[in-house]
């Protein structure tokens, strides 16, 4: 499988390009403007001010510099680089949609920075804009009426899947580097599956939601969206306490796939990358066994009401200013009474209970992110989320960390223990390197 590259280059080569002083800051920002908005819809950002971004790159210039760190030059891993951050995020000076037009009003313009991009501009990041998302964050597609679908760039009809819809387009387009995304139910992993692209969903708790708007805090995760499998442990630290230190790397020996049976409604296609994927895994000396998951099919049974009703909570008041198929999950959320979600929420935590009794006999799983490679505009798509969920809502459910592999067609999802982030991304990093060395091979 060859590894997928952004337009703009790999993390790696430009923050080397930076602290040699072959390109600045001001300069990527220019390139990443003028390469923003080119898919189809002219969509990736809900929100960007070009005059602003130029402003954010001339401040990261003005950051002072020294010896050492990871480029010699005493400055972030994220310095100078060109991110996008998913409009569910406040940034001073802007308004926050969440992808209605309605919390665009309502909401007005944000007077604080939320955590995530407060974080960023510490660290010297160049914010290119806030992206498109699926309505709320509350669908897998990339679909929305009032800002228009999302379509990859370079295609005509391929829907970017959701709801981090805009920050997969944004590195696609060459706009972005890497892309601030969110996860609930499957909003990093699936997106990135869809795109040919790596990403990181982050365990449950890691980071700061504060101005952020949230759709159900039981799942909602931070994450993240790039192209290049082998940068995944330069991003993972972004999400952990401040305080803590270089994460100590505890190597897996052992992963678990799902069977055949579960994955009944793969495309060939999907399972042909599963089958190389896995004998991937292999090849690196970690031994596969199979695990029976038929009491997965409960997953979404209960990842749905309770997010659902947890939605309902945040959004009361409001329902009528969303699209049917949102208003009307939303209105089935305020329907759910006191004693059937104490009970949904029992059965939440027997099922989470479970599946740490399978990471902690497997370490890892490994399955598809989702049983199709392309999701087409206009299509009917009424069943597409019920169907995507099966895949994403047990690792949803459990709170863990998952990284998006890309495969060509469609993309794997590898998922650890909670709070093994580190451990997890620095695997995927070695699949990554492993990748490049065997199209290096080929290409001899």
């Amino acid at each position: 499988m060859l590894p997928m590259t952004s337009p703009l280059g790999s993390i790696r080569s430009l923050r080397s390009a930076l602290a040699n002083k072959i390109t600045d800051p001001v300069r990527l920002a220019e390139t990443a403007l003028a390469n923003a908005n080119r898919n189809p819809g002219h969509n990736t950002y809900l929100w960007q001010d070009p005059a602003w971004t130029r402003a954010e790159a001339e401040r990261a210039m003005e950051m002072p510099g020294n010896g050492g760190g990871p480029f010699g030059d005493g400055r972030d891993v994220l310095w100078g680089l060109p991110i996008s951050v998913k409009d569910c995020f406040d940034l001073a000076g802007s308004p926050t949609s969440c992808g209605t037009k309605f919390y665009r009003e309502f909401h007005g313009v944000a007077a604080r920075d939320s955590w995530v991009v407060e974080r960023l501009r510490a660290r010297g990041a160049v914010i290119t804009g806030k992206t498109h998302l699926h309505a709320l964050a509350y669908g897998i597609t990339g679909e929305n009426p009032e800002f228009g679908d999302s379509i990859q760039p370079g295609t005509s009809d391929s829907l970017t899947g959701g709801s981090s819809s805009g920050a997969c387009a944004s590195v696609l387009e060459g706009s972005a580097v890497a892309a601030i995304g969110t996860d609930t139910g499957g909003s990093v992993r699936v997106p990135a599956a869809l795109c040919g692209l790596a990403g990181y969903r982050a365990s449950l708790g890691r980071g700061n939601w504060r101005g952020g708007a949230h759709l159900a805090e039981s799942f909602d995760t931070l994450g993240w969206l790039f192209a290049d499998l082998e940068e995944a442990p330069l991003l993972g630290s972004y999400f952990a306490p401040p305080e803590s230190g270089p994460e100590d790397v505890q190597p897996f020996t052992r992963f678990a796939v799902v069977p055949d049976g579960f994955l009944h409604d793969c495309e060939p296609g999907i399972m042909a990358s599963y089958r190389q994927t896995i004998a991937e895994f292999e090849a690196l000396g970690l031994r596969a066994s199979t695990i029976e998951v038929g009491w997965w099919m409960e997953a979404r049974d209960i990842f749905a009401p309770i997010q659902a009703y947890e939605a309902a909570a945040l959004h009361r008041g409001h329902f009528e200013h969303f699209e049917t198929p949102i208003r009307e999950r939303l209105e089935w959320g305020s329907s759910i009474g006191a004693n059937e979600i104490a009970a949904l929420r029992r059965r939440h935590e027997e099922f989470r209970s479970r599946m740490d009794e399978l990471f902690e006999k497997h370490e890892l799983i490994l399955m598809p992110a989702a049983p199709v490679a392309v999701l087409r505009a206009g299509a009917d798509h009424s069943q597409t989320r019920p169907r995507l969920l099966r895949y994403t809502a047990p690792f949803s459910l459990a709170g863990v960390p998952a990284a998006a592999i890309p495969c060509r067609p469609g993309g794997m999802q590898l998922a650890s223990a909670r709070e093994r982030d580190g451990d997890l991304l620095q695997l995927a990093a070695v699949v990554g390197a492993h990748r490049k060395a065997a199209a290096s091979a080929l290409n001899l």
